[in-house]
């Protein structure tokens, strides 16, 4: 029986309601008396390594979860780390950078309701979410009302409703009917996991609308290493406002900036309209392709925790890692 290592850091899952609304107070043993199954798919030990609402969790708070994982990894068979959904995706993401091939399986799970609720997907969660510990499943993963998510896809996209989680621009690793893990595609792994203990946590978004200047950009790159700019549809920068300029200016500086869009499928292309083509052309801009948001902001994180070179830094925003970018590789 494969030997499994649950590690609680909060979330609604582990809620309680209290006299200023659910707040994590469950721990992790507490959670596993709830669900009697899970004796028969694997030996559990538990660990409470933080007791946050997702809101509160910070780059901090990742590097804390792969020292946690990296410090017990030879002594387990998988991992699951119970979470709140609010941020799930950029903790998922975050620790494919932080955890690269590893041949172990990383589960992240969590609730969208409390696992004392009448009405809870917390129990069926953390049972898919263990059988999928327990089985040939590497690398960081999402498992969330039967889907299995890759680290690097996942974004919520419900607040309410069970099904809080979708794959972006990637189909789901597997799906789980009736306790049967169905797997679609094996991440790509090593024999050994290569850890990193290096954010830095100064990367700042902007998300355009109508009638915006580059006064917003400025401030962001004054204070932060990099920027993420979420575009309007294929990407591209308003005209007017000076936003061209204002990259011009940053890049010399040896500043990052990246264009996305915001819309969530189908990525990014610059290249289609005038107002993406001549940054691209020009000013050799980065783009996020088919990258969620998350995946980016995640990565940036680690590549400027690696180096400050920004030829470097290009280089390693288009290397794929753990499929969070699929499109053709920037010269």
């Amino acid at each position: 029986m494969k030997k499994i290592l649950l590690i609680g850091t909060g979330g609604t899952i582990a809620s309680q309601l209290t006299p200023g609304g659910l707040a994590p107070e469950l721990t992790t043993r507490q959670l596993i008396a709830q669900v009697p199954s899970l004796a028969g798919i694997c030996e559990i030990d538990c660990m409470e390594l933080l007791n946050l609402d997702s809101t509160n969790m910070e780059p901090r708070h990742w590097l804390k979860i792969a020292r946690c994982i990296r410090c017990h990894y030879d002594s387990y068979d998988g991992f699951v780390l119970t979470h709140g959904t609010d941020t799930m995706a950029y903790t998922a993401a975050a620790l494919s950078y932080l955890i690269q091939g590893s041949p172990k399986p990383i589960v992240l799970t969590g609730a969208q309701r409390p696992i004392g609720s009448d009405t809870t997907d917390s129990r069926e969660n953390l049972a898919d979410a263990f059988r999928c510990a327990a089985s040939d499943l590497p690398g960081i993963s999402i498992v969330f009302n039967h889907h299995v998510i890759l680290g690097t896809r996942a974004r919520k996209t419900h607040t309410k409703s069970f099904q809080a989680f979708a794959s972006i621009n990637y189909p789901d690793l597997a799906v789980l009917r009736d306790g049967v893990l169905l797997r679609y595609i094996r991440q790509d792994c090593g024999p050994t996991p290569i850890f990193y203990d290096r954010l830095d946590p100064h990367v700042s978004l902007l998300k355009l609308i109508p009638g915006v200047d580059r006064d917003q950009a400025d401030f962001l790159l004054e204070h932060g290493s990099a920027l993420i700019i979420e575009s309007f549809g294929v990407g591209g920068l308003p005209e007017s406002g000076g936003f061209f300029d204002c990259v011009r200016q940053w890049q010399n500086k040896g500043k990052l900036i990246v264009l996305t869009t915001q819309v969530a499928n189908e990525g990014s292309d610059l290249g289609v309209y005038h107002v993406g083509h001549r940054l691209k052309k020009d000013l050799q801009v980065m783009e996020a392709y088919d990258m969620t948001t998350e995946a980016v902001t995640a990565k940036l994180m680690w590549i400027l925790g690696q180096t400050r070179d920004p030829q470097k830094a290009r280089q390693l925003f288009y290397t794929p890692i753990a499929q969070d970018i699929l499109w053709p590789a920037e010269n």
